[in-house]
């Protein structure tokens, strides 16, 4: 029975010796062997006095590594506390061996494992034409530097489907983006927004076209000029304000009167969803410049002007913007004068008396011989003016002319009738006028021979 506790204690001690060289030999098997480009897991130790993440890598024997700032993410990193903490656990990948060791054993990435993830990640969404969304980082020359976990860049061309002038205010923004082409070896990442953004401007458009109706009055915003008009973002959808509905007046450039971001109402003229073109008026939405023309021009008002055009029977003067009136040749000065142009020319600027106002025809009658003083001699000059001696042959020979001159008169009347009635007409007198004196004065000289 003794021989068999001895026994027994003896195979316990043989045990005991044996088991710390069996643990040991785990152990040893245990370390990692550490080469250049090896994925290790690492716990955060501290950060040192250049900003750099010192780790101790697990299953290594006690070996250490660190990470320096520029390592530790894709974007740039001022403060590394803000990207980990102590204690964290980081999976990274093995850059090159130090040979000085008091930093630890291995320089380490963690930007690097992370941007492998985020190809692979790219990769299966390029495969499966799916879209990724990334906030732009920067401006360059020819296009948008965005931050897809990897640095991405998009071409000027592939921002928007129309024409940009200026980037800066993308800086900031987070967009949709299509993977156009990419290349984990070379780092190489192309994006684009341009077909996401006409997509997206087309179903926008087509809601807003649904909501719009025509001859409402419906605030935009002036989006871009061009020499025949101004295009107004209604939003996400424009309209073309033609330059002949931008104001009652005569416009010569649309940026006489409008700059690019301006608030502007308008009245919505036509919308043709078909073709997707809307009309536009801003002049619809302002008051008539015939509105309180009896206030403005009222019967004896002295006003100041411009003469816009000469025609045969007077002058059409702007006193108004959009607001024209008649200068009847009989009423340019005192003296006879064969046409307005002896006395007058276009872009003149004149004064003129009010003889008359009709804002429901919209017509002005005006003067300039009122405002003028009769010269002295002029009754006299009148009454020297020597009269034509007669026979009857002249007289029937000055009969047939005068009756080919009547002819001829009354076709040139009726003619200026008709520009009278285009351009704003007035009484038969007043477009008669000295030609129907003419006649009168013929006639009573015929009956005395």
């Amino acid at each position: 029975m003794s021989e068999f506790v001895e026994n027994k204690d003896q195979e316990e001690k043989a045990t005991n010796e044996v088991e710390p060289i069996t643990n040991m030999a785990d152990a040893l098997d245990s370390v990692q062997e550490i080469k250049v480009g090896d994925i290790v897991t690492a716990d955060v130790l501290a950060f040192d006095e250049s900003n750099q993440v010192r780790v101790a890598i697990k299953n290594s024997g006690g070996l250490e590594g660190v990470i320096p700032k520029n390592e530790l993410a894709t974007s740039r990193v001022e403060d590394p506390s803000e990207v980990v903490s102590i204690g964290d656990e980081l999976e990274l990948v093995v850059v090159k061996p130090i040979k000085d060791k008091e930093n630890g054993n291995y320089l380490l990435s963690k930007k690097r494992i992370d941007a492998r993830k985020v190809w692979a990640e790219l990769e299966e969404k390029h495969a499966n034409k799916e879209t990724i969304e990334a906030p732009v980082k920067d401006v360059v020359k020819g296009g948008l530097v965005v931050d897809a976990g990897v640095r991405g860049f998009v071409p000027a061309s592939m921002v928007e489907d129309y024409y940009v002038d200026d980037f800066s205010s993308y800086k900031g923004q987070t967009l949709e983006f299509q993977i156009v082409e990419l290349d984990p070896a070379d780092n190489r990442l192309i994006l684009s927004h341009k077909e996401i953004a006409r997509q997206k401007r087309e179903e926008e458009r087509s809601q807003r076209l649904s909501e719009l109706e025509e001859g409402s009055i419906v605030e935009g915003k002036v989006a871009r000029l061009t020499n025949f008009g101004a295009f107004i973002d209604l939003g996400g959808v424009d309209g073309l304000v033609h330059i002949s509905r931008i104001a009652h007046e005569h416009v010569k450039h649309p940026s006489d009167k409008l700059t690019v971001g301006d608030t502007v109402e308008v009245k919505i003229l036509s919308i043709d969803e078909e073709e997707g073109r809307i009309s536009l008026s801003i002049k619809d939405t302002l008051p008539g410049p015939w509105d309180d023309i009896e206030e403005k021009a009222s019967e004896g008002t002295v006003l100041k002007g411009v003469v816009k055009r000469l025609v045969s029977f007077g002058a059409f003067v702007e006193v108004f913007p959009g607001v024209e009136g008649l200068v009847h040749i009989s009423q340019i000065c005192h003296e006879h004068i064969e046409t307005p142009s002896d006395r007058l020319s276009e872009g003149q600027e004149v004064e003129v008396k009010v003889l008359s106002a009709d804002p429901q025809e919209k017509r002005l009658s005006l003067s300039i011989k009122a405002l003028l003083d009769r010269p002295a001699d002029f009754e006299e000059k009148q009454e020297e003016a020597p009269k034509p001696r007669r026979n009857k042959t002249t007289n029937r020979n000055n009969q047939r002319r005068q009756s080919e001159k009547t002819n001829q008169q009354s076709g040139a009347t009726s003619t200026s009738l008709n520009d009278a009635a285009t351009e704003g007409s007035f009484t038969l007198g007043d477009l008669l006028g000295k030609n129907f004196a003419e006649l009168q004065q013929d006639a009573e000289e015929s009956d005395q021979d």
